[in-house]
């Protein structure tokens, strides 16, 4: 695999950033000062490449909704078929397709899956030339249905992970690989910052490590100091090639900050801002269906019984991260007064119930957050029409738990500083452990799992 390919590769990945810092080495060999070389041999010295025994218990990718190959292959034994196409079962057009093409064979209307209502009897099936059995067709009746609610819950499956995907890094893993090879500078940043982004949350009554560290931050200056370099040369010249040339739109599709959106022309960043858009109504939708299927406590966030946290948090996660981009956008495009109309709100996490009591015999108290989330309509709610949620409103809101709405990120794009680069660490369940090995284990018996630990003898 090149270079190139292995970098891109690592955008649908969860590689740590220790070992994309190796890969970056040898992308940018002979290239990088000895003051670069040695901010990434911070990071590049962990690298599972240079140890022996080099191993993580940490997956490496994100999950992966499960297809339909199962019951494909179930219905082409049952109804016999002979002569299929390749189907691809981790496809949903694939499976539709299938399923359209096969229920015409017992004149089964796709989507109607009503047992009493929906099925042909004896007199309907003799009426159609169907010499089959009673039995026989109940029986593929069935599997077309099962196969049917199977592609439901596998789109739905997917939306949960394209989510989480967009909930650390943004719409990165859908880039193009063309766009992605354009330059290497570029691609090197990517790829550093994106494993940044995927990393795990750990179990700390403090606020969370940001991503961009100072690896990110001397990979970034490379490519503002290329684009200055290539401007200089290109200053008098009616056209050049862009050999060279940092891709900001590229960098765009995970980081956007004022001084990439500034490189963007009004197409670009207009793009962008339909595309967040969309994705924030789609996001709004799965989170009003697993809110109304759920009973969460809404005045604390506090987790209990029956909720599916992992949905909500993933979700939640994206959405934020989404309304992040959306409002670094209109902010950049001056189109701020969309605010003074239409301003979402954040959405706030589930939080365990042991981290709240650790939050609270540590002398902290309930997010203020929680407080604004509470006072405001519900994200769902405006989308649909249902609800007016702008900046006036949010502001008011801030201000009753005297939070400054600016600088908490609620009618303005957050700001971030440089963190210092810290070793990925060995997680179970959130917990950081020493060894990797004993994560292993500890990931086995269940430890810190909030089941019970299960010792084997």
């Amino acid at each position: 695999m090149t270079d190139f390919a292995a970098l891109y590769k690592s955008l649908q990945e969860r590689k740590r950033p220790e070992d994309v810092a190796e890969m970056i080495l040898e992308v940018l060999s002979g290239q990088l000062s000895n003051s670069e070389r040695r901010i990434l041999e911070r990071a590049a010295k962990g690298s599972l490449k240079r140890y022996v025994f080099g191993y993580t218990s940490m997956l490496q990718e994100f999950s992966r909704a499960v297809g339909a190959n199962k019951q494909i292959n179930k219905a082409i034994e049952i109804f016999e078929l002979e002569s299929v196409e390749n189907i691809n079962g981790n496809h949903a057009p694939d499976i539709e397709n299938f399923l359209r093409k096969v229920s015409p064979l017992i004149h089964k209307e796709y989507g109607r899956n009503n047992f009493v209502a929906d099925r042909l009897n004896k007199y309907e099936r003799e009426a159609k030339g169907m010499d089959i059995s009673k039995r026989n067709y109940n029986k593929k009746w069935r599997l077309i249905k099962r196969l049917e609610n199977k592609l439901l819950k596998f789109q739905r499956e997917q939306k949960k992970v394209e989510f989480q995907m967009i909930a650390k890094h943004g719409i990165v893993h859908r880039l193009d690989f063309e766009e992605f090879k354009k330059d290497k500078n570029t691609a090197c940043f990517i790829a550093y910052f994106n494993a940044r982004c995927n990393l795990r949350s750990v179990f700390t009554n403090k606020s969370q490590a940001r991503a961009y560290d100072e690896i990110s931050d001397m990979l970034f200056k490379r490519c503002q100091r290329q684009d200055a370099s290539f401007l200089k040369k290109m200053r008098g010249k009616r056209s050049g090639v862009a050999e060279g040339k940092t891709n900001w739109f590229a960098i765009s599709h995970i980081y956007t900050s004022k001084e990439v959106l500034d490189h963007l022309s009004e197409v670009q960043k207009g793009w962008l801002l339909g595309k967040w858009t969309t994705i924030l109504q789609e996001i709004a939708e799965l989170l009003g269906e697993v809110w109304s299927s759920s009973s969460m406590n809404r005045a604390t966030m506090i987790v209990r019984r029956g909720n599916d946290s992992t949905t909500w948090n993933n979700t939640a996660g994206a959405w934020n991260k989404a309304r992040d981009h959306w409002m670094n956008l209109i902010y950049a495009m001056g189109m701020d007064f969309i605010l003074d109309d239409l301003c979402f709100g954040k959405v706030m996490r589930l939080m365990a119930a042991d981290v709240a009591s650790w939050h609270h015999f540590s002398g902290g108290g309930l997010d203020p957050n929680t407080a604004v989330w509470n006072d405001l309509p519900l994200p769902w709610e405006v989308f649909k029409g249902q609800a007016t949620c702008n900046k006036q409103m949010v502001i008011a809101s801030c201000r009753k738990v005297s939070l400054d709405p600016e600088k908490s990120g609620w009618i303005a794009p957050r700001t971030h500083g440089v963190e210092k680069f810290t070793p990925t660490p060995e997680l179970v369940h959130g917990v950081q452990v020493a060894n990797a090995y004993l994560a292993t284990v500890l990931k086995k018996h269940k430890f810190y799992s909030g089941k019970k630990a299960k010792i084997y003898t």
